[in-house]
Parts: C-alpha cells; structure tokens; sequence
C-alpha cells in the first residue's frame, strides 16, 4: 500500500477516537450560556444576564484571539434527541427570558459543543476526551450559574488536577449571596483563581499548564 494512503487511513483512524483540531493548554468552558433561564426566582439573574454575556463575549474573544478554544457545555434539555439548533430555537424564542444572553453567546463554527444531562459536565459526555486531544490542563469557566453547575464543573475539574480560573465577571448565580459565597468555595477548596476576566494573561495561560 502506497505511503500516502497509509497515512491517510491512520489520520481518519485517529479522527475516529476523538481527536480535536486545536492544541492549547487552556480551555474556554461556557457553561451553560445557551439557556432560557426559566428558573423560579430569576429576577435578578435575568436583570443581569445581558451584562454577563457581554463581558463572556468580551472573554471569547480574547481567547479565540490567544489561540484558547471555547468549548460550550450545555444542559441537553432532558432530551438526548436535542441538537443545538432545538435547543438554540427554544432559547432564541422571544418568550424566553434567556433570549438576549442566548443571542449574544451563539456558538460559532469553530466552537466544541457538549450536551450534558446532569449537572456534570464530565458525567455521560465526551468532554474528557475533547480536554485530552486538546492537551488541556488550565480550565476558564464561565457561565450559570455559579452555585450550581459551575461549581460542579470546577470540583470535576479540581480533582482532574486542572488549574481553574472563574472570573468573577462571567459567572452569575441567581442572586449576589449565592454567588459570592460559590465563589469563596472555589477560591478555598479548589484553589480557583476568581479574578475579573480582564486581569487574565491569555497568551501565557495557553503555554503554561
């Protein structure tokens, strides 16, 4: 067999166990941003959103332009049937609460998506794989809420031995208390630093684990 066509063969081989096409030592993680926020009590948090998105936005951007994958990891709806373009159709809708924050955060295509259906972004999903093709193990986590499935997130990346970053800025809970206090116990427990997301040296942080 021809050099070449071995090769070939050996590249569709490796694509097939998941191999991604980026390489950086630092991930974006948007949890959760594609969402209607249809959760009891979320005044505040809906109040809030449009400036959250805008500084996740912001973040992106900063990381596209470092070279740092974004890696969208998102509720699947309690359906394994849903696709983004379901999920992104029910959230664009102009009943949904979320709308705005949806708008402003649509994936691009370039963008790593992963449907959870728990809490865990780790948990019946192949987001270990995607992290290991990239060579990651710095982890920027950004998204909803902070108390919830943004915690989760870094106590499964925690004891996966990623450094984490959770600025302050991307991540919101559904009021200020919740938030903080999520943000301490990360700081605490799982030595995340929680800086503004400004404050981040993104070309260092995709070198350096």
């Amino acid at each position: 067999m021809p050099l070449d066509r071995r090769r070939s063969l050996r590249k569709g081989h490796d694509d097939l166990h998941g191999n991604a096409p980026d390489q950086s030592q630092a991930v974006l993680l948007l949890i959760d941003v594609i969402n209607d926020l249809s959760f009891p009590d979320n005044q505040d948090l809906v109040r809030r959103s449009v400036a959250l998105a805008k500084s996740i936005a912001k973040l992106k951007k900063r990381c596209k332009k470092s070279g740092i994958p974004a890696i969208y990891v998102n509720d699947n709806r309690g359906r394994w049937r849903s696709d983004l373009s379901a999920v992104l159709r029910h959230c664009l809708d102009t009943r949904s609460p979320g709308r705005e924050m949806t708008r402003m955060l649509v994936p691009e295509a370039d963008d790593y998506i992963v449907f959870k259906p728990k809490h865990s972004p780790f948990y019946a999903t192949p987001l270990q794989t995607i992290l290991d093709s990239i060579g990651a193990r710095v982890a920027i986590i950004a998204g909803v809420t902070t108390n919830a499935c943004v915690l989760i997130a870094a106590g499964d990346l925690h004891v996966r031995d990623f450094r984490l970053f959770v600025p302050a800025d991307c991540v919101a809970a559904l009021t200020e208390r919740e938030h903080r206090r999520s943000l301490d116990v990360m700081k605490d427990s799982f030595g995340a630093n929680t800086t503004s997301s400004s404050r981040l040296n993104l070309a260092r942080l995709r070198k350096q684990p």
